[in-house]
């Protein structure tokens, strides 16, 4: 079973953590993802920059475009974690944009991919009927779970096509913005995380954008499964450096 599978089965609320490859230092990567399994994450997404990341917000922008400037690349990233399973079991998502997965060639990527262990990717430009007619069966024949967004405004019919050919979890977007942290989820976005929680899907939802807290996590798996934090982590690391992760995971977490 995919290690997305196995941890969507335990009996918890997750945590996912997304950083961008690369930031704030080159080699920082494998550091990042080893210190969030120790603090007790369930799950992280690694980003791999791009130049022209357009539902980011600007904390992830800026870093993605400081991690290119470091020299960050796809074949980097795979260098970098080649031999990431020796030290990490949790489960590892790649998330970027489809240009580069085309570029590198889809299949070569998705083999890579399974090589190094990776578990997933988040590809938020690669439309789902695009996914399903051309590229499904070379995802599936590595192993890879490919995650899917939807937002406020994304029709029933569709979150349930989408739904219909994922095989992990669905990415819900708190809402119609870029990412970034906020203080709180209001009354539509509660009734959105509500209105997708009884529609009984076969994929369970993981909510994303505007997450920074304890408080927000609490808010948002309330109706969820889980919840990813992007830009809050990255502020933090680049105001505190890798070593100080702890401090950022255990409050979200409820620990001291």
């Amino acid at each position: 079973m995919n290690r997305i599978n196995q941890k969507l089965n335990e009996d918890k609320k997750l945590l996912s953590i997304y950083f961008t490859a690369g930031y704030p230092n080159i080699d920082d990567t494998v550091s990042i993802i080893q210190n969030l399994e120790k603090s007790g994450v369930d799950m992280i997404e690694i980003g791999l920059p791009f130049s022209d990341p357009l539902a980011d917000g600007p904390t992830i922008q800026a870093s993605s475009t400081a991690a290119l400037k470091n020299g960050m690349a796809t074949e980097t990233l795979f260098e970098q974690l080649k031999d990431i399973r020796k030290s990490v079991a949790i489960p590892l998502i790649i998330m970027g944009y489809f240009n580069p997965v085309l570029q590198y060639g889809v299949e070569a990527f998705c083999k890579k991919c399974q090589d190094i262990g990776i578990d997933g990717l988040i590809l938020p430009d690669l439309p789902a009927d695009v996914y399903d007619a051309e590229y499904k069966t070379i995802f599936e024949k590595y192993g890879l779970i490919n995650v899917f967004l939807i937002t406020p405004q994304t029709s029933e019919e569709r979150i349930r096509y989408i739904d219909s050919i994922s095989n992990g979890f669905i990415y819900m977007v708190s809402s119609a913005s870029t990412t970034g942290a906020q203080s709180g989820f209001g009354e539509a976005q509660t009734h959105y995380f509500e209105r997708v929680s009884k529609m009984n899907l076969k994929n369970p939802q993981i909510v994303g954008f505007g997450i920074s807290n304890n408080e927000t996590f609490t808010q948002a798996t309330k109706f969820a499964k889980g919840a990813i934090i992007g830009s809050a982590f990255i502020k933090f690391i680049s105001e505190n450096g890798i070593n100080e992760i702890g401090n950022f995971i255990n409050p979200i977490l409820g620990k001291n």
